[in-house]
């Protein structure tokens, strides 16, 4: 099977490079140049053209890793948000109509989809009500697949992922954690600490995209990708300066941020029907996390 990883560069596409690369033949693609792997094209970061790409090589799957992951700077930067998460995802599929139509084509769309849930714990075929940009513009990326599927049977489907976290990222709560604590004996963090999210660790995210290739239709289907366990902030925030022996004083402010959510936990069914299997627990997750923290001080 020919692999191609556009976003290689990223946290998850970096892995997904590893995974793959061990079983498949793996193309990467991103904004930066690599001059010493002849599998590799870059893209221009301001105005992408995916053509080129696709008409020089045929791929059974692309996987689209790229795109801004923020609802804080999505806030801030709208267009460059638009920009890079749903008008890259138009011209990677419009590209791939043209000249690679028979390739499966997985989105990585967000949990920031659903906003708010009404009910847990939550389900793809529940209504959408995302609270920033880039909820907005995830949301977007889904119909554009969706139109592609509809309009000219591409083979498409998009992951909505959690809380994915893992050695490699430089942002959210873990790696925000880190930080604060080398500059005080104070964690002054968001929210009452009774917010939840369902973490997924990105060797279990990678397995479950490889699921995904194997046994979904890739006919426009949406997925969630988590473990399917609530887990509140103050509990990951204890778990965290315990594995550390951090033994200053934590305090939550009370005040939510814009574009944040309450409480997320996943309805996993369909992905546990592939055959998926947690195999990395929180704790061991944390454990690794500050593994590579202190490899990389």
């Amino acid at each position: 099977m020919k692999i191609i990883i556009i976003g290689s560069k990223g946290f998850i596409g970096s892995h997904c490079v590893q995974y793959f690369s061990q079983r498949q033949e793996v193309w990467e693609c991103d904004v930066v140049p690599d001059y010493a792997n002849d599998k590799y094209f870059v893209v221009d970061a301001t105005n992408a053209d995916y053509s080129e790409l696709f008409q020089t090589q045929k791929f059974d799957v692309c996987i689209n890793c790229s795109g801004a992951a923020s609802v804080s700077d999505s806030l801030v930067h709208l267009h460059r948000d638009f920009q890079l998460n749903t008008v890259n995802v138009f011209k990677m599929l419009d590209a791939l109509r043209r000249f690679n139509p028979t390739c499966k084509f997985l989105n990585l769309s967000s949990a920031a989809v659903y906003g708010n849930s009404i009910t847990l714990p939550v389900k793809e075929n529940q209504p959408l009500r995302p609270m920033s940009p880039y909820g907005f513009h995830k949301k977007q990326t889904e119909e554009i697949c969706q139109e592609f599927y509809q309009l000219f049977g591409m083979k498409v489907c998009s992951l909505r992922i959690f809380s994915a976290y893992g050695r490699g990222l430089k942002k959210q709560i873990l790696w925000d954690l880190s930080q604060k604590i080398k500059k005080s004996k104070e964690l002054v963090l968001f929210g009452t600490g009774d917010e939840s999210r369902d973490f997924i660790h990105v060797f279990d995210l990678v397995r479950q995209i490889d699921l995904i290739i194997s046994n979904a239709n890739f006919m426009s289907e949406i997925i969630n990708s988590a473990n399917g366990i609530e887990i509140r902030i103050k509990d990951i925030v204890a778990e965290f300066v315990k594995q550390i022996n951090w033994n200053g004083k934590v305090i939550f402010k009370g005040t939510t941020r814009e574009g944040d959510p309450l409480n997320w936990v996943a309805d996993m069914s369909i992905l546990k029907g592939f055959g998926y299997i947690q195999h990395i627990t929180i704790e061991t997750g944390i454990k690794d996390y500050i593994k590579w923290l202190k490899e990389n001080e």
